[in-house]
């Protein structure tokens, strides 16, 4: 039965942690290296993250830098960032690619927090799924007589007190995020 609070306790935890990677992509109007970690670049054949094959930086608060280690791939990074999906046109000066991250608008902020509201309902939903998974095995092991009755009481409240504990997570990891965005 342990198995069965470890497994649970590792792929809550694991929920509420790609949950915090999904929002640490999302720009809320400062630059942010992280919302290069989808893009990638095709060098020799092979698609590449860019934090790979160049140093980035946070020149100012709204400006990033991108300075390849080989700057004949200084086109190749500039060409995947125009069809990613983060929205900025690259600057390229022969040397250095920038990014500047424009002031968001209002409507812009309430469009991302919708955005995080839905991240953030998507992992409790997760959450609740590896508590309904993790009850059914408990129940099994009931039915197959390997526990008694009381220890799958026992065994629900510990889920359900797992559950309650990672949604507290998610919904802290949320109200930051929207918080974050919505500062001026």
């Amino acid at each position: 039965m342990q198995t069965v609070f470890k497994t649970a306790e590792e792929k809550m935890s694991k929920t509420v942690s790609v949950l915090n990677h999904e929002y640490s992509s999302i720009r809320a109007g400062r630059a942010n290296a992280s919302v290069l970690d989808k893009v990638r670049v095709d060098y020799y054949g092979t698609p590449t993250p860019v934090n790979q094959m160049a140093a980035i930086a946070v020149a100012e608060a709204r400006i990033l830098t991108i300075q390849p280690w080989d700057t004949s791939t200084l086109h190749a990074i500039e060409k995947a960032i125009m069809a990613s999906e983060i929205g900025i046109n690259p600057q390229n000066d022969g040397r250095i690619i920038r990014l500047v991250f424009p002031q968001l608008t209002e409507e812009r902020r309430r469009d991302l927090c919708k955005d995080v509201k839905k991240l953030a309902e998507d992992a409790r939903i997760a959450i609740r799924s590896i508590r309904r998974d993790c009850i059914d095995k408990v129940k099994k092991m009931e039915k197959a007589s390997e526990i008694t009755e009381d220890d799958l009481k026992v065994a629900e409240k510990k889920l359900q007190d797992y559950t309650d504990r990672f949604i507290k997570d998610v919904d802290k990891a949320a109200e930051a995020k929207e918080k974050d965005i919505m500062e001026i």
